[in-house]
């Protein structure tokens, strides 16, 4: 059974040529808030809701620049359904930052991770074969419903509990992201010398 190529970048969604740019951002702020997880010993409510807050709210705009990047805008579904992901992560960072505590946190970051999860992994079931992004997509979504499906069983456990939960999976999305940016920018860059040639 010979298993089929995967799509070249520069063909398999207009526009993938730049794609490389908003997931290394995506990238870099998930593991920027990673580490401060990591290194933040005692943070207090109103630090981890901003921290959080700033990391969702971040990620969000992350997303809706992705759908532009990647031309999805004037063309199929997946841009509305990657839209409505960003938004509902912006939304989710503005009210945890807004609103800090625990049980808000546990709740509401749950709700907003676990939902923008949930679209990436039907984006990335329903795309294989036709996005760049599928793998990837399948990826995160199981890491984010993972990290959504935890966080509430933290809230009794304080601040530096649920950014560690939060961190966690920031961090190993983050190495996810950072490699397919990296090899997003190496195909494109392959391709655009090939188109010079």
């Amino acid at each position: 059974m010979t298993l089929p190529a995967a799509p070249d970048a520069s063909t398999a969604l207009p526009g993938a040529a730049d794609l490389w740019k908003p997931v290394l951002v995506r990238a870099a702020v998930a593991l920027v808030f990673g580490a401060l997880t990591v290194f933040w010993g005692a943070p207090s409510a109103a630090g981890m809701g901003w921290a959080g807050g700033a990391y969702l709210l971040a990620t969000g705009v992350v997303l809706i620049w992705s759908v532009q990047k990647a031309g999805f805008q004037t063309g199929p579904p997946a841009g509305k359904i990657l839209s409505a992901a960003g938004a509902v992560l912006t939304g989710t960072g503005a009210a945890v930052a807004l609103i800090p505590g625990g049980l808000v946190f546990g709740t509401i970051a749950a709700l907003g991770l676990g939902l923008a999860a949930a679209a990436e992994l039907y984006l990335g079931i329903t795309g294989r074969g036709r996005s760049v992004l599928a793998r990837d997509w399948i990826a995160s979504g199981v890491i984010g419903l993972g990290t959504a499906a935890a966080l509430p069983f933290f809230t009794d456990l304080g601040p530096h509990a649920l950014l560690g939960v939060a961190g966690g999976g920031a961090i190993i999305s983050g190495v996810l992201w950072a490699l397919a940016g990296l090899t997003l920018r190496h195909d494109a860059r392959g391709n655009s010398a090939e188109a010079v040639n």
